[in-house]
């Protein structure tokens, strides 16, 4: 395993991100990654879209949203898609994915990141429970909303 790279999503990489795969079960839990592409540029202003490489190949995509104008206050600082591959699934990529996230929250002044997930089985909730993501709250559609602080 190489050292992790994070790069802005752009033309020479959206096609490996769109092309990264799941595990067996996890879909249900993530937007397809064509929707999160579309995303960034019409909400260039907010979004923070990036790719994770590893030893040069797209392994994962992380999507952040940082608008402190946004009337609810968990869009204001937050991790809006993370995606990584099934067969990198466990090497770190989305640990570093997030950590760089939370760094460019703290550069901006953030105070917190928040994150909305679907519970449940295969979902991604002990992933951010182990980053120390702590539920706050949930969605009218039973999502959870969690949040690291910074």
């Amino acid at each position: 395993m190489g050292p992790l790279v994070l790069e802005e999503l752009n033309a020479r990489n959206i096609s490996a991100a769109n092309s990264l795969t799941l595990k067996q079960g996890q879909e249900r839990f993530v937007a397809p990654l064509s929707y999160s592409m579309a995303e960034p540029f019409v909400n260039q202003a907010t979004m923070w879209p990036r790719v994770v490489r590893e030893d040069g190949r797209v392994v994962g995509f992380i999507m952040g949203n940082f608008d402190p104008a946004a009337e609810r206050e968990e869009f204001r600082c937050a991790i809006w898609r993370i995606h990584v591959a099934a067969e990198a699934q466990g090497h770190g990529i989305g640990r570093f994915a997030v950590e760089e996230l939370a760094e460019e929250a703290r550069r901006r002044g953030c105070e917190r990141v928040t994150v909305i997930y679907e519970p449940g089985e295969l979902g991604p909730e002990q992933f951010f429970l182990r980053l120390g993501f702590t539920p706050i709250g949930e969605t009218d559609y039973g999502e959870v909303v969690a949040a690291l602080g910074l």
